[in-house]
């Protein structure tokens, strides 16, 4: 096995042994606790207020400039306040090296075998490329161990699977919780099995996948259906579990009719990669793990109260001890991705800053008119996204029906409704009218013909307000219109939303700059999480050797350390 890639540090900080990962943790657990206010406040628009108070307002030239303090993109400026350079310093200096490394790097026999459009099929750049490295990846580590079998836990619709198989001929048990992905993984892998059987010149037998329907909630659960699965190495046919028991394997008794594994994960969501972890653990079958972990905010937390549940994070003894409670708006901003932010524009940086004060003034309306649900902190789904696909319909629409399609390359409301000498409408109701397909009378917006069930009466204030403040407040109308239907909130006779918005408006500007403060925090989250899963690899003695190894291009798959272990036997890797 070549040098652990785990040794890869920043400056003189390494996590190289478990010491040495228990102290990088310390640090981060310390920034993390003196950068509280500013990590926590993810909805509230009093953020404007407290960064005013802080004292780093003065950087904040324009929202699209704050975009210089963005996570990986954070470049210090002179003018800026010395503790806000502080910060950014400190921040980057924590943060865990991203930049992709070869397969080749870590093992030297690795090969990464290019897919075809058959086994590329139905999936996008990003996909292909995860598929193609981690494939390979997986192969030299099963190879390495002398692994017969490999293990995808989520295998989703089976892409990974369906490589490892064809392109690298290992038997694999695809496991996923979800029996429509195993029907499409079986369907996909017959009709693959045919094109590369037609392409061999001599005679080879190719075997496709296993599939097993499991919803796993446990490292238990996950160990017995692997074991179960694994038994009979010869099958084709399809396995279907779809009631999992609780039952705990004979873990530490081997079962040799179980060949040696490797368990890999692409992405597994939540608490399932951390199964993973635990079944390496415990089961002597398993001999190595590549673990591609995702969704943070999805892990569950123990916040050290008596539970009999073995909980996502943390899972380290080191991290456990040092009773540092994340949450899930802490953890939401591990799943932020820095390298994506280079490559905004400055149109689109400015559109999720808005979406990100429209929800900050959402969730003052949710205080005022559903205080009980205001404090569940809700989750809204993909508001943003919506809106701004439901905006640029109408756009489109509007501009079909009256054959104006160069309409559609004017960048804002304004130069949309100018006048044909280039001045704005005058006149306040036609000036509304232009910013909405909702009808204007007096002093009021009607919901009617838009959803009469969540809002019947806006209350809009004065009708002599800006053109770009009248387009603001109509998006943010249509976002708390979108986010009461999915909140499934009840009939509210009077909602004074303008009355709302106008209160908080002064401090929508600050909403980018302390976001991208925010999202500064989100690799230094990340970091901390991948080292409580490395520190607990490295914590079950001399007999595991473990490794972080940035195995994607962050910028096209964020999430894009695995955690690569393996056991060492009389034959090390």
């Amino acid at each position: 096995m070549a040098a652990s890639p785990a040794s890869v540090g920043v400056g003189a900080r390494s996590c190289e042994t478990a010491e040495q990962t228990r102290e990088w943790m310390e640090a981060i657990a310390a920034t993390a606790r003196s950068s509280r206010p500013t990590s926590s406040t993810s909805s509230r628009i009093g953020c404007g207020r407290r960064w005013t108070l802080s004292g780093w307002s003065a950087c904040a030239v324009s929202p699209w400039s704050a975009c210089s303090c963005c996570p990986q993109v954070l470049s210090r400026q002179d003018h800026w306040p010395s503790s806000l350079q502080e910060f950014i310093l400190t921040v980057r200096s924590l943060v865990l090296p991203r930049e992709q490394k070869s397969p080749q790097s870590f093992l030297p026999d690795s090969r990464v075998a290019s897919i075809g459009t058959v086994l590329a099929q139905g999936m996008n750049t990003k996909k292909k490329h995860e598929i193609e490295t981690l494939s390979a990846m997986v192969d030299a580590v099963a190879r390495s161990c002398g692994a017969k079998t490999v293990v995808d836990v989520g295998s989703g619709q089976g892409y990974l699977a369906q490589a490892l198989s064809f392109e690298y001929q290992l038997p694999v048990v695809a496991i996923d919780a979800s029996s429509h992905h195993a029907s499409v993984t079986n369907t996909r892998a017959e009709r693959i099995k045919k094109h590369y059987a037609a392409k061999c010149v001599e005679k080879q037998q190719f075997t496709v996948p296993r599939t097993v329907t499991c919803h796993v909630l446990s490292s238990d659960t996950l160990a017995t259906v692997t074991l179960d699965a694994c038994q009979d190495d010869h099958g084709q046919h399809v396995t279907k579990t779809n009631n999992c028991t609780e039952t705990s394997p004979q873990n530490g008794k081997p079962n040799h009719s179980v060949p040696h594994l490797v368990l890999a994960g692409l992405h597994a969501c939540g608490d399932l990669s951390v199964n993973m972890l635990r079944v390496f653990a415990s089961c002597e079958q398993v001999q190595a793990l590549v673990s591609v972990g995702c969704c943070y905010n999805l892990l569950s937390e123990d916040c050290y109260t008596d539970t009999d549940t073995c909980p996502g994070f943390p899972i380290s003894k080191a991290a456990k001890s040092s009773k540092l409670v994340l949450g899930k708006s802490i953890r939401d901003l591990a799943c932020q991705s820095a390298e994506r932010w280079r490559n905004l524009t400055k149109e689109m940086a400015l559109q999720n800053f808005d979406i990100h004060a429209f929800r900050a003034a959402f969730q003052m309306v949710l205080e005022k008119y559903f205080p009980e649900v205001s404090k569940l902190s809700p989750s809204i789904g993909r508001q943003g996204k919506a809106l701004r696909r439901q905006r640029l319909r109408k756009v489109v629409e509007s501009c079909s029906a009256t054959g104006k399609t160069d309409d559609l390359s004017y960048s804002n409301p304004k130069e949309q409704n100018m006048n044909t000498d280039g001045s704005l409408p005058t006149d306040p109701e036609g000036a509304v009218r232009c910013c909405s397909s909702i009808p204007f009378r007096g002093d009021t917006y009607s919901t009617s013909g838009v959803d009469e069930s969540f809002i019947s009466k806006v209350n809009l204030g004065s009708s002599d307000i800006h053109l770009d403040e009248c387009y603001k407040f109509t998006l943010f109308k249509d976002f708390t219109t979108s986010a009461f239907g999915r909140l499934g909130c009840g009939f509210v006779e009077d909602l004074h939303l303008f009355e709302i918005w106008k209160s908080v408006q002064h401090f929508t500007e600050f909403i980018g700059p302390f976001w991208c403060l925010r999202a500064a925090l989100g690799p230094l989250v990340e970091t901390y999480i991948l080292f409580d899963r490395l520190l607990f690899l490295q914590e079950q003695g001399s007999a595991v050797q473990a490794s972080l190894f940035p195995l994607f291009d962050p910028a096209m798959s964020p999430r894009n350390m695995a955690v690569v272990a393996w056991k060492l036997t009389g034959d090390a890797l």
